[in-house]
């Protein structure tokens, strides 16, 4: 009955305060080809699809067909698209490579120009400049040079503040950190319109406000740096996704155009890349586009690029004798330059002074791609440690290009099979100590085992747990269940002495904890670890107590657990005794006051025959017939509206039924006696 014991097994996992990046990976692409399975008419959704899939090279495309295209030149043919519109139109076709007519980029061109010139907010000098660029990119012929670069530069510098972020427009005093964003990819966009250089000093300020701008940055404790966006009125607000997004693509771009660098250090680089990858993969499109933009532009900037170092798996097993694996790759997955992977030190989570593995260079796997450390020393028992890496690059140049950070710290899990002996159990004197009934337990077989005590006596319990090093284990958890057959059950943890567990059970003085319930025990031993293979709980067996009888004041035992599908079960059947009829007058008596109440009726329909009634007066038309008979019908229902109140209505139910029967005979009875009324006066005017 050996099974394994599942809910503390992993707990551990969730205690350590490290965690490990892992680059873009197939995972990525088969989420995007189900996250982007259909392009929404929007042109900004269909470019996020189109470049996500881009940027991670997958080969099943999104379902994009000629309606794309299509409504790409509609926007571009238009004189009245907003720029919004026409920025993604040129974005989307750059992709799909949309025929375009250069007549209409000229157009284009020349009404972007005179927009920028004028434009009063940065959203339009945001969506103008991009524009141009755009353009710039996908036909060279067009003449989209800026003549009056520096005088666009300057208003757009204008909108800055004094911490390094931006105001949408002069108009709105509150500063934004995703408008920062916005803005430095405009003034990469201008420095590459210009039709003449423009002046460094000015690059050198807006380089300066960069560095403004990072002196805002937050951090994670996990050393994840991100930007964060407080509410800004007059404009949408935007995540710490979507800000640390924006702020990646100004900076890079930025970058991109200008000469030297932009003094960022390279563990903030590091530290942005780990934000974006430590979501994981996101389930809006919108989050997965910025994640996946962002990690593109910082794969190929010029500041830093980042490297992640990463492992396949981080719980080995000594059984199986498992091999440690590294690898390190950019964000992307790409692969990096040559470099050595170093384990500086490992130690246990229990004993961080003491280091159980010194400075160990890994060895490197060309096939695989990945460094290895080809086996664990022998003084690495089971157990949580972390083991610190650091990456060193050969290339001296490539130090300058790429950041792979400092020390790395990762939690590995060190796991193996414990091996379980000299397991007994015996039921011994109380006294003396003498052992009145000894069992010897096999703890990986099926055998159960049978005893009887009194309270007089004691049980005891011992095993030996040894780790796949031949050290003392001690689990996460070992406890002893006691279940009495009323299902109350009583735990007990097992604790060491020496190199055994052993637990002594007193059952004099554990008569008041058992509630004096004499009767059957079983015995459960529960051992688990997160670090165990073979965690177990096992059935012991049984054992026969003989309590003395509860004295008055003792607590009684509690309510046995019910069972909660119980509730789903058939319910009791429920026994009814109906109280006798009361005694009712004799039949003939009945027929008697029947024959008093039909007796009004019998004068009603005599004194019609003395009145002498026809049905000759009874329109022959066919409108007035109907009217006629539906007055009749309705004065019928109202009488047997009563008999039905007289048999079993209530009196609202009755009520509210007149009232809707009455309202309909009054109007059909006023149609008919209007027609009777009008063709009796029509007889006498004749």
């Amino acid at each position: 009955m050996a099974t394994t014991v599942v809910g503390a097994a992993f707990l551990l996992l969730l205690l350590l305060p490290f965690s490990i990046s892992q680059p873009i990976s197939d995972s990525h692409r088969s989420a995007a080809s189900d996250l982007f399975n259909k392009i929404s008419p929007s042109l900004e959704d269909a470019y996020e699809a189109l470049r996500v899939f881009e940027i991670l090279a997958i080969e099943k495309k999104p379902p994009v067909t000629t309606d794309t295209c299509h409504t790409v030149l509609e926007n571009l043919g238009s004189s009245s698209s907003p720029l919004k519109d026409l920025f993604y139109a040129l974005k989307v076709s750059g992709i799909l490579k949309c025929d375009v007519d250069g007549a209409v980029l000229k157009k284009i061109a020349s009404r972007l120009k005179a927009t920028v010139h004028d434009a009063s907010t940065l959203l339009d000098i945001y969506y103008s400049v991009g524009s141009l660029v755009l353009i710039k990119d996908q036909d060279s012929n067009v003449d989209v040079l800026l003549t009056d670069a520096d005088e666009i530069f300057r208003s757009i510098k204008a909108l800055s503040q004094s911490d390094g972020r931006w105001r949408y427009s002069s108009n709105n005093p509150e500063s934004s950190t995703y408008a920062a964003g916005l803005a430095l990819e405009a003034l990469a966009g201008v420095i590459s319109l210009a039709s003449s250089e423009i002046d460094q000093s000015k690059v050198s300020i807006v380089k300066n406000d960069i560095a403004k701008l990072f002196d805002r940055i937050e951090k994670y404790d996990d050393g994840a740096y991100y930007f964060d966006e407080k509410f800004v009125s007059g404009s949408e607000h935007q995540d710490s996704l979507s800000t640390t997004s924006s702020v990646v693509r100004g900076v890079t771009s930025f970058a991109a155009v200008t000469s030297g660098r932009i003094n960022l250090p390279g563990d903030t680089i590091l530290g942005l890349a780990k934000f974006f990858l430590g979501i994981g993969i996101p389930g809006d499109t919108k989050d997965f586009f910025n994640q996946v933009e962002s990690l593109s532009f910082l794969e190929s900037n010029r500041i830093s690029i980042p490297l992640i170092l990463s492992l396949p798996e981080t719980v080995y097993s000594l059984t199986k004798k498992g091999q440690l694996k590294v690898k390190v790759n950019t964000v992307l997955g790409s692969a990096a330059p040559p470099l050595t992977v170093k384990l500086i030190r490992a130690f246990s989570t229990g004993a961080k002074d003491s280091a159980i593995i010194d400075s160990k260079e890994l060895q490197y796997n060309q096939n695989g791609g990945f460094h290895f450390l080809d086996a664990f020393p022998k003084n690495v028992d089971v157990g949580t440690y972390v083991f610190v890496f650091e990456i060193v690059l050969h290339d001296s140049d490539s130090e300058k290009i790429y950041v792979a950070g400092g020390q790395i710290h990762v939690p590995i899990y060190v796991t193996g099979i414990i091996k379980v002996g000299s397991a007994e159990i015996a039921v011994l004197d109380s006294d003396l100590g003498n052992v009145e009934t000894h069992k010897t337990l096999d703890l990986a077989g099926n055998d159960v085992v049978s005893l009887s005590a009194n309270h007089l006596q004691k049980l005891r319990l011992s095993f030996e747990l040894e780790s796949p090093r031949g050290r003392l284990f001690k689990p996460h958890q070992a406890f002893l269940k006691l279940t009495h057959e009323t299902k109350i059950e009583h735990i007990f943890l097992v604790g060491n002495t020496g190199k055994k567990f052993e637990n002594v059970f007193d059952f004099l003085g554990l008569v008041e904890k058992l509630f004096y319930l004499s009767g059957r025990y079983e015995i459960e031993l529960t051992v688990g670890d997160a670090v165990m293979e073979n965690s177990f709980s096992r059935l012991l067996g049984h054992v026969e107590l003989d309590l003395p009888e509860a004295p008055e004041k003792a607590a009684r035992p509690p309510s046995p657990p019910v069972d909660p599908y119980s509730r789903y079960g058939p319910k009791a059947e429920i026994n009814h005794i109906f109280r006798v009829p009361e005694k009712r007058p004799h039949q003939k008596l009945s027929l008697v006051f029947l024959g008093l109440i039909l007796l009004p009726f019998i004068g009603f329909l005599v004194g019609l025959l003395r009145l002498g009634v026809n049905l000759k007066n009874f329109p022959g038309s066919t409108v007035p017939a109907t009217f006629g008979f539906l007055f009749h019908l309705g004065l019928a229902a109202v009488l047997l509206l009563y008999v039905l109140f007289w048999l079993k209505l209530d009196l609202f139910t009755t009520l509210k039924t007149l009232g809707l029967l009455g309202a309909f005979t009054m109007f059909v009875g006023h149609r008919i006696l209007s027609h009777l009324a009008l063709t009796s006066s029509k007889l006498k005017s004749a």
